[in-house]
Parts: structure tokens; sequence; C-alpha cells
């Protein structure tokens, strides 16, 4: 088998496998977040500090929600990594935006952070910050979900059949799932360009 067969049939099995429920908890754990009006606070690192780009930009035109990443501006995450250290990064940053409880923080990683092996340890210390402010928490995470998974109130799990290609199947899966949250009837707000069009 070649390996663009296997990597599709690998693709479809992961799908096949996707935990339906997991999807619905983190839409209404948003949807929940909207009507108290809090924010959603967009966070990772690599693809994910990518993803989180994107993802702003559909939970705000699409859904209606208020929602920013840490990523999005290279002036103060780049001024807090020098002066502070990557490590607090995101937590120092999400404390200056006066994160609370009505607010959420939303994870795209793939291994969802292990304080233990120092692996995305800005993202672990961004998660107890959240966990100590009350806000919830959320996330697409793969391999075993790590820490996030661990704290997270809803987290959707890429399970990936094959460990050599954890890491692009988890990437993909993330953008098929925030893609299906922000279209999903509860909290969808506006139609998307294409769409009416008809």
């Amino acid at each position: 088998m070649s390996y663009t067969a296997q990597y599709v049939s690998e693709a479809i099995a992961i799908l096949q496998g996707v935990d339906v429920a997991s999807i619905e908890r983190t839409v209404d754990l948003l949807v929940g977040v909207r009507e108290r009006k809090g924010r959603l606070f967009l966070l990772g690192v690599g693809g994910g500090a990518g993803h989180a780009s994107h993802a702003v930009c559909d939970f705000r035109k699409i859904c209606g929600m208020e929602a920013y990443a840490p990523s999005d501006n290279v002036s103060e995450l780049t001024a807090r990594i020098n002066d502070d250290g990557w490590e607090t990064s995101y937590a120092n940053w999400l404390r200056g935006s006066r994160l609370g409880p009505s607010d959420a923080v939303f994870v795209f990683s793939v291994g969802g952070g292990d304080a233990q092996r120092n692996v995305s340890a800005n993202l672990v210390r961004a998660l107890q910050y959240s966990k100590q402010v009350g806000a919830s928490i959320c996330g697409v995470v793969g391999r075993d979900g790590g820490f996030t998974a661990q704290v997270a109130d809803a987290c959707v799990l890429i399970r990936v059949p094959n460990p050599d290609t954890v890491t692009p199947h988890t990437e993909a899966f993330q953008a098929l799932v925030w893609h299906l949250l922000a279209s999903h009837p509860k909290l969808k707000t506006s139609e998307m360009k294409w769409e009416s069009m008809k």
C-alpha cells in the first residue's frame, strides 16, 4: 500500500472513531460562553497557533463570539517571552486579558501539554491559570490528550492509529472539528458567503 493510500485509510478510521458526544459537549460549552457574554481565548503553538488564528476569525464572524488568540499579537507575545519567559507567556497574556469565570480557553495541541516532560509548558501554565480563575476549558488534542484532556470541561481526542502520523492527522482533524463547531446550528449566527449564494 502506498503512503498516500495508507494515510487516506487512517483518516477514514479516525473520522469513523470521532467521539460525537465530546464535540456536542464542546458546542454546549461554547453556547454557554456566548450566552453569558464571555470571551473565547484560543491557544496553540506551532500549527496550533495557526489554527487558533483561523478559528478566532470563524468564531467571531460566523458565531458572533468575542474571540482572541495570543499568537495574533506578535509584539506582545514576544515581549512577554523575552521579559518573563516562554512558560508563562500565555498565562500572563490571559492575566493581562483579565480572564475570568465567564470566559473559556480553547486549546489546539497534538499532545495537550505535559508538565513532567516540559512539553508545551506555556499551554500547561495557561491551563493552570485558567482553572485557578474558574474559566471553562476545552480543546482538540491528539495522543492521550495530555494535560489539556486532564483538566478540560470538554475535550475532543483525535485517536490516530499510526504513531508515525500523529501530528499531521491531529492537526488536520483539529481544523475539521473547529469548522464543524463554527457551522453547528447551535453556534452559527451568520451565514457563510458561499452558503448564502444559493
